[in-house]
């Protein structure tokens, strides 16, 4: 399974859009711990990761955007009235996105290149 550079960018652009916005993080339970909703306000997105200012402690935290897609951590944006969780798009691995192909564009996929010419001469000199 894999996360393609392509879902991060849009991820990223998803979390830029709505820089300032209100956000609710709802983190993991650790080994003693019970899961964690905290509000906070996205401050800034960078390449990898993008902060957020937590607003009841007045502190910074940072998460990876591949935590988004591992379900690791769970966003929900406040829309004026509720919080409405994140889309996450599902991460596709490569076995699933070749078995939704026809068997010609998995075969070109597989090899990259066109179907090789298999003709033989009926005759070896």
């Amino acid at each position: 399974m894999g996360i393609y550079k392509a879902e991060i960018a849009n991820m990223r652009k998803n979390i830029g859009s709505n820089a300032g916005q209100k956000i609710m993080i709802k983190e993991p339970a650790g080994k003693r711990s019970k899961p964690e909703e905290r509000e906070a306000t996205i401050e800034r997105t960078y390449k990898d990761y993008f902060m957020v200012r937590f607003d009841q402690v007045n502190r910074i935290g940072s998460y990876n955007y591949t935590d988004l897609f591992m379900k690791t951590v769970e966003v929900s944006i406040f829309d004026g009235k509720n919080y409405v969780p994140l889309e996450i798009p599902d991460v596709a691995d490569r076995k699933n996105k070749l078995h939704k192909l026809s068997p010609e564009q998995v075969e070109g996929k597989i090899l990259g290149r066109p179907e090789a010419n298999l003709d033989f001469p009926s005759e070896i000199a």
